[in-house]
């Protein structure tokens, strides 16, 4: 499969924040609004919520499908686990976890409490109708199958991986934030808990990105090991009693794993792939 197959960026990331970002002022400002008693309502902003999540998905979709050899390259990224070393399996399972913990575990030298290993009892933000849960769950599977089957190889179609990773960020945070102003949502909340937490979500999608598209190409583009990899990154995050401070220790260590990976794989992240058969 070539790279140059992926030439519609325009097209795609237009789509793909264009079509949320109208559903999801609509849901942000149903949400402010005393129509949100209303159980109808609640319901038509959360379906506006789904369709917008679906959008680069949808989008996605629409590019690769008629197109023979681009859907035998998404059949294989899902299917295909030749190959894949055991060692990006590990890192892709313990990352999120190891590093909030890790994170935790700093955050005592700094006075907050050992109570952040406890599980919670329920989840920091709401999803509408959807369980928060749910929405972790549903979120991975939905954003990737459209931002890695798509978005990202358009994107290293013209750049190398680490510019790739960048710019995706920029497009990443730009997509997130109308989410900010839907009551509730989990980009809401950390709005609401201070600006300089919702500072280290955008932050924090940089060494995501890094290590998530290096263990993307070097897999093989496995469709599985990203979505996990998107899942427990949310999960992490939402299942211990978690200071934000913390979270704010976790982007710090991520950042620094980040720049040491790049450093040791500087050919695999700066040289440019385009018309490349990968």
């Amino acid at each position: 499969m070539r790279l140059n197959k992926y030439n519609h960026p325009i097209l795609f990331y237009g789509a793909a924040i264009i079509v949320p970002w109208i559903c999801w002022f609509i849901v942000a400002w149903l949400s402010h609004s005393p129509r949100w008693e209303d159980p109808t309502v609640v319901f038509i902003g959360s379906m506006l919520g789904l369709i917008g999540l679906c959008g680069p998905f949808g989008m996605a979709m629409i590019l690769i499908l008629p197109d023979k050899e681009m859907r035998q390259e998404l059949f294989s990224s899902i299917f295909s686990f030749k190959g894949i070393s055991p060692f990006f399996w590990i890192l892709t399972i313990a990352l999120f976890p190891a590093s909030i913990l890790a994170a935790q575990a700093v955050s005592l030298l700094f006075g907050h409490s050992v109570s952040q290993f406890n599980f919670v009892e329920k989840m920091s933000f709401s999803a509408g109708i959807f369980p928060a849960w749910l929405l972790l769950v549903l979120a991975p599977i939905l954003e990737e199958f459209g931002w890695h089957t798509y978005g990202i190889h358009c994107l290293r179609n013209r750049f190398n991986l680490l510019l790739t990773s960048l710019l995706f960020g920029v497009v990443w945070g730009i997509w997130h934030m109308p989410l900010s102003f839907v009551k509730g949502y989990y980009q809401n909340v950390l709005v609401e808990t201070g600006m300089i937490y919702s500072i280290n979500f955008l932050v924090s999608v940089i060494p995501y990105l890094i290590i998530g598209n290096w263990i993307y190409y070097k897999t093989k583009r496995n469709m599985f090991l990203v979505v996990v990899f998107h899942l427990l990154a949310g999960f992490s995050n939402e299942i211990f009693q978690t200071h934000p401070d913390s979270k704010v220790i976790q982007t710090v260590l991520l950042l620094i794993l980040s720049i040491v990976i790049v450093c040791r794989e500087k050919e695999f992240f700066f040289t440019r792939t385009k018309d490349a058969v990968f």
